[in-house]
């Protein structure tokens, strides 16, 4: 699948959340695509992802590994990232865990980390790129969240009030760093086919009931996200901040 060419993407820092795999790995793909410099984190190695995506594109991502949910360790990745790439232009909260759970079963440690995972290293990496972006005159933060809230699916209340929070902190930053020319959105992807929900949760039939209600019949690939994410990433859509980008195939509605 191709992507859009956005210029002003060419050279521009971009360090990604969970940049190696699933939706993360589409991403990773696309702004290499566009001639970025990026660096990503995640906790398992990736250098044979770094190798293909070198391969395949050209250009050879930065790996840093990194336990997210360590907000000394998140700041020293981007603080590194910015040193090999220049000041982050482009930041995407992408990680996330959507493991299942119900609320008798939720403990208070799998509270803490679920929280941490799922919204806590996004403030830590939106304080540690800030700076930065005001000094350069304006940057772009794109937090990925998730549809599940606003279906008020059941299964993972935790990380759906997650989810939701993730909104409210988007448009609180907005308002906040609008006049650095910071822009701060939300992306909400619907249910994209990644590896790991083809293992774990995806069923025949539990597929099928859902593109029912879909206004689209086609599933969604990480591809789809990350041409929304190129989108608000770029000049494109130097107008558009505090807002929350919903790439479902149209189960939910907005406005």
């Amino acid at each position: 699948m191709t992507h859009p060419i956005y210029p002003d993407l060419d050279a521009a820092s971009v360090f990604i959340t969970g940049g190696g795999s699933g939706i993360g790995a589409g991403l990773t793909d696309a702004f290499l695509r566009q001639g970025a410099r990026v660096a990503f984190v995640q906790r398992s190695d990736a250098t044979a992802f770094c190798d293909a995506m070198q391969q395949a594109t050209g250009n050879r991502p930065l790996f840093i590994a990194c336990d997210i949910t360590d907000a000394q360790a998140l700041k020293a990745a981007i603080a590194q990232a910015a040193e090999a790439h220049g000041p982050v232009q482009v930041l995407v909260n992408n990680a996330a865990n959507d493991q299942r759970h119900r609320l008798e079963d939720v403990t208070e440690d799998f509270l803490d980390w679920s929280l941490a995972i799922n919204f806590k290293c996004h403030v830590t990496a939106c304080q540690a790129v800030v700076p930065a972006m005001r000094a350069l005159g304006g940057g772009s933060i794109v937090n990925i969240t998730s549809i599940s809230y606003m279906m008020g699916n059941a299964g993972y209340p935790i990380y759906t009030a997650a989810n939701s929070a993730l909104n409210g902190l988007t448009r609180s930053l907005a308002r906040e760093f609008g006049p650095d020319r910071i822009r701060v959105n939300a992306l909400a992807p619907g249910w994209v086919m990644t590896p790991k929900q083809l293992e774990h949760w995806v069923t025949p039939e539990g597929l099928a009931e859902h593109l029912k209600r879909q206004c689209l019949p086609d599933t969604l690939a990480p591809e789809d996200i990350a041409r929304g994410v190129l989108f608000l990433a770029s000049n494109a859509s130097r107008a558009m901040t505090g807002q929350a980008l919903v790439i479902d195939g149209g189960v939910v509605v907005t406005g």
